[in-house]
């Protein structure tokens, strides 16, 4: 976050007293939000192409490109049209890790079926506590939610002792979900620096979105990455948003609009998140 100084007339400045005594929210967050509405720059703000329930039902197929995901946000995670492999962005830049290993940094006219972004300006930053487990990952992050009813994005930087990912290979067409899964890379990595580019969703969320915490992984030489699966870690310089702003942008494809998006599928999506 910056600090910046400003001189404005006395009349605006009454009102946001009177808006800071009525609302009780901080000088910051009020001249944040009109800063944005001017600038037509969202902050604090998730922005997410399709759901989780049509990736759950197959719908695979490219339903906006890299370069429109990315005037979006410069910070998130996703997939990439007929599941071929993970999408990692990070600074600004989108990656693709594939079922063979491979990194490479995304086209911008490449396809993406599902995508979760956003500008990334973290409230918090502070060094982690260690971790020899996922779960030991949950645990160190919830202690910096205040909520379990917005969202957050999290990002975690440092050495990493030994790191577990996935990467689901292309499917055939139609495939399901649960069953792309069956068949996904698995690989460890082990002494390697790198980033957790992570995302916590409230449990409402499940409708349409990956309830809970998910982690992809990408190494600071771009060379290894994918699904997170489970960590070990010394401290981490650990930094978080809060994100009290979502958009879904639906698609419009005939695949889309035809599936049938009324199951529940947190089960079958909380089945593709794991090992297999």
């Amino acid at each position: 976050m910056i600090s910046f100084s400003a001189t404005i007339p006395n009349s605006l400045k009454s009102a946001l007293d009177d808006e800071l005594a009525r609302t009780g929210r901080t000088s910051s967050s009020i001249l944040t939000a009109a800063l944005s509405q001017y600038l037509g720059i969202a902050v604090h703000t998730l922005f997410q192409v399709s759901t989780s329930g049509a990736l759950v039902e197959g719908v695979f197929d490219a339903e906006v490109s890299v370069e429109s995901v990315l005037e979006h946000g410069d910070f998130g995670l996703g997939t990439f049209a007929n599941l071929d492999g993970e999408m990692v962005v990070l600074d600004r830049r989108a990656y693709q890790v594939q079922g063979n290993g491979r990194v490479s940094e995304s086209g911008k006219e490449a396809g993406v079926p599902f995508a979760v972004v956003t500008r990334f300006t973290p409230q918090i930053d502070e060094e982690s506590v260690p971790v020899s487990s996922f779960k030991e990952l949950e645990a160190c992050c919830d202690r910096y939610r205040k909520s379990g009813n917005i969202f957050y994005a999290i990002r975690l930087d440092g050495h990493f002792e030994s790191v577990r990912t996935r990467v689901v290979n292309p499917p055939e067409p139609g495939t399901r979900l649960v069953d792309a899964a069956k068949s996904q890379t698995e690989f460890d990595f082990e002494w390697i620096d790198g980033t957790l580019v992570g995302l916590w969703s409230p449990g409402f969320s499940s409708a349409f979105s990956v309830a809970g915490y998910h982690f992809h992984f990408l190494s600071e030489d771009r060379q290894h990455g994918g699904h997170l699966l489970d960590v070990c870690a010394g401290p981490l310089r650990l930094r978080v948003e809060a994100l009290t702003s979502f958009h879904l942008a639906l698609p419009e494809s005939e695949a889309f609009l035809k599936s049938d998006l009324s199951k529940n599928t947190a089960e079958e999506l909380a089945y593709a998140e794991q090992a297999h």
